[in-house]
């Protein structure tokens, strides 16, 4: 037996350039497909000669025809200012993209394919946490339904191709990840502290800061993507993937504050549209199913994040006042 092909489309990106990353480690052969409208070869630079890595800039819009063994499917932009910018394309990325990498598992014949679905399917949710179970409450005109809408339609032709074409399909709806290889400007909560924090400009709080969200680790998000992906055919998911501990965003800038010893003060802006206030997933089915939960505590992971913007901007520590 040869090495397992993987194919991982929006390889270069924040989640797939982890992923690349742990598959080449455990001995697998890795095609990366990326379009580089968010993801950077930056990210892949680590592995870039490896042997047993290949890149092809591609756009998931358009078919793609390789032989691999097994997908992820991750290409989308996925943090507001990014996925806002060109709205008609990120609906393209999410549902042409879906359904040519589902025609490309149906060509290969019992091809897993795996798709990075996201809590986003839930908006503004009435239920608290959210269980899988729950439909979500998503405005579908609004300035976030470009992503929403797409990737819950998505999910739909992912559920659809498998009842039709038994297509053997992972569905991880992701809850906010965090961790090195972010994009500096890419507007998610995390790396905006961060960054404002080592630049010594305003932490820009939207709202009050009394609005919730729980934050993965990277690394643990990825242990999960690989253990689903390891299950029988019978798991199919839609199954919640993220840390289940909930922190105020006020909280998360002021340990942000602390861990980079910044003097940045905090400013509040209104509050976005559709902006949901409480996040936090139910993991049971993950618990019970992959045996995982996350490991990697927020101060740890911001730590290390942290680290990894300081490299990246070239900025000096700071000294606390």
């Amino acid at each position: 037996m040869g090495k397992k092909r993987v194919l991982v489309t929006g390889g270069a990106g924040f989640l797939g350039s982890h992923l690349c990353e742990r598959l080449l480690a455990q001995g697998c052969e890795v095609l990366c497909v990326d379009n580089f409208f968010t993801g950077s070869k930056n990210n892949l630079l680590p592995f870039l000669n490896n042997p047993f890595f290949e890149l092809i800039r591609h756009d998931v819009c358009q078919p793609l025809h390789v032989e691999v063994d097994e997908i992820y499917n991750l290409a989308c932009p996925a943090s507001p200012i990014h996925y806002q910018f060109d709205p008609v394309q990120t609906i393209k990325t999410s549902i042409e993209g879906a359904i040519n990498m589902l025609t490309l598992a149906k060509e290969l014949k019992d091809v897993k394919i795996f798709q990075a679905s996201t809590s986003e399917v839930y908006g503004d949710p009435h239920e608290h946490p959210q269980k899988e179970s729950y439909w979500g409450n998503v405005n579908p005109t609004g300035l976030r339904s470009c992503y929403d809408e797409s990737k819950r339609c998505a999910e739909t032709l992912f559920f659809d191709y498998k009842r039709q074409y038994g297509i053997p399909i992972k569905v991880a709806r992701i809850f906010n990840t965090y961790g090195p290889n972010m994009h500096p400007n890419d507007g998610r909560v995390v790396s905006n502290f961060i960054v404002q924090a080592l630049r010594g400009e305003p932490i820009t709080i939207y709202g009050d800061g009394s609005q919730t969200r729980s934050f993965c680790y990277v690394d643990d998000l990825i242990d999960a993507f690989l253990l689903f992906m390891a299950t029988d055919q019978s798991i199919t998911g839609p199954m919640n993937l993220g840390n289940p501990v909930e922190f105020h965003m006020l909280a998360l800038a002021e340990l942000v504050l602390k861990l980079t010893g910044s003097s940045s003060q905090l400013i509040f802006k209104p509050l976005p549209s559709d902006d949901p206030k409480q996040r936090r997933p139910d993991i049971t089915l993950a618990q019970t199913t992959l045996n995982w939960q996350p490991k990697i505590s927020l101060e740890e992971g911001l730590l290390r994040t942290i680290q990894y913007f300081r490299e990246a901007l070239a900025v000096a520590p700071q000294r606390s006042l």
